[in-house]
């Protein structure tokens, strides 16, 4: 099979520690990253056949949802009663550090 060159830029370092790696495992720098982006398509081609239905699925969805009409707005929230008003008051106190009777827990009165 006829070869092909292909050139690449990297850093310095990135360079080093590629030939470092290839030489631990006793390849060539162009044996290393050919195994290397073989390695890495083989992965990718997997994810992508292990979920092409639900791709698929996703995808049918989002044209069946482009037909919908235009969702309408939702209903403004009922008035809170006066003890709902007092509970999420004091529930935001409780999360900005305030005790029951408003002080900061572990301050002066």
């Amino acid at each position: 099979m006829a070869r092909t060159r292909i050139s690449i830029s990297l850093e310095q370092d990135q360079a080093e520690r590629i030939r470092q790696h290839a030489e631990r495992v006793g390849m060539d720098v162009s044996a290393y990253l050919v195994h290397a982006a073989t390695r890495q398509m083989a992965e990718s081609d997997a994810i992508e056949e292990q979920f092409a239905e639900v791709d698929a699925l996703i995808a049918r969805a989002e044209r069946a949802a482009d037909g919908l009409p235009a969702e309408a707005a939702p209903e403004p929230a009922a008035e809170l009663t006066e003890q709902e008003r007092h509970e999420v008051e004091e529930a935001l106190g409780l999360v900005h550090g305030r005790d029951r009777q408003g002080r900061r827990p572990g301050h002066a009165a």
